[in-house]
């Protein structure tokens, strides 16, 4: 059952259209990304992305720097819009299933046929809003915190832009952060806290919301190994309760196989295997997959 689905989705930064398809025609003729940056002077971030992410599963996105795992990400919230391309999304899955009640999600497959599915892309401005407060929430590699507003009002913040009373929204964000490990301290200011404790504030609140999906923008790379470790097994705990469609991004392989169920890696732009951590160690699509699995061999 698939909660998001990509369909040929293709970006390239700063060319108009007639730019854009010159760009992509050399792609499609097997040209890399840095040779056509050279040749046109146009960034590749992706170039025909077809990609299904199910519902409730926690799905890698990985790859080295510059390879449009961030780029990727960024478009299921429409923080970037795709050069050509369509991303539908199933809205019925999770709806509003409710945490602290365990409730178990609804798992409808993504049918570009039903009324339940939307391509993000087509949506206005009121629209997207609707969908991002939602449907979707994001954790940042750099944590993301309003500086001025306690932890307490960081977690509930976007209950807040939902308009729902004071008392309710600080109870669902003191639940959220008792429930990352932060129970006394929704008084305290961002920069009273330590980077592993700020990453919980970021991670809370974007729990508080309940939305169904979860984006997570390289959300532990910016800790040290012991406190990214104990992150990990907090996400892959509070997963098995709340069965959310998150999608990770890293650029560590290790990462990727200890929280992924499936991972999908992009090299230049493309997407080159999606696939569980054994299918990509004992299939590996090409050399470069090889060279990453044997890495964290």
């Amino acid at each position: 059952m698939n909660h998001i689905q990509l369909k040929n989705i293709s970006k390239i930064y700063n060319a108009n259209s007639t730019q854009a398809q010159s760009a992509m025609a050399l792609l499609a003729e097997g040209m890399d990304s840095v040779a056509v940056k050279e040749q046109t002077g146009y960034s590749v971030g992706l170039y025909d992305i077809n990609l299904n992410i199910k519902a409730g599963e926690l799905h890698c996105i990985m790859g080295l720097s510059g390879s449009g795992k961030s780029t990727l990400i960024r478009h299921l919230n429409r923080l970037i819009d795709p050069t050509s391309g369509e991303i539908w999304v199933n809205t019925t899955v999770n709806t509003k299933t409710h945490a602290k009640d365990n409730t178990q999600a609804n798992t409808a497959p993504v049918d570009e046929s039903s009324s339940n599915a939307i391509n993000i892309l087509e949506l206005n401005d009121k629209q997207l809003q609707h969908y991002r407060q939602q449907t979707v929430s994001m954790v940042f590699q750099h944590f993301g915190l309003v500086p001025h507003m306690t932890v307490m009002q960081n977690v509930a913040y976007g209950l807040r832009v939902r308009k729902m009373s004071v008392s309710e929204r600080h109870e669902i964000a003191r639940y959220w952060l008792n429930e990352v490990g932060l129970t006394n301290l929704e008084h305290s200011y961002p920069d009273e806290l330590s980077g592993g404790m700020q990453q919980r504030v970021g991670l809370a609140r974007a729990l508080a919301t309940d939305n169904p999906i979860l984006l997570m923008d390289e959300a532990f790379s910016a800790l040290d190994p012991l406190i990214r470790a104990q992150l990990q097994d907090q996400l892959l705990e509070l997963q098995e309760r709340l069965n959310k469609t998150i999608v990770f991004i890293t650029h560590d392989i290790d990462e990727a196989i200890k929280v992924g169920q499936r991972i999908s890696i992009l090299n230049g732009g493309r997407l080159i295997q999606t696939g569980t951590p054994n299918d990509l160690r004992h299939n590996p699509a090409d050399d470069y997959v090889e060279q990453f699995m044997r890495a964290k061999a």
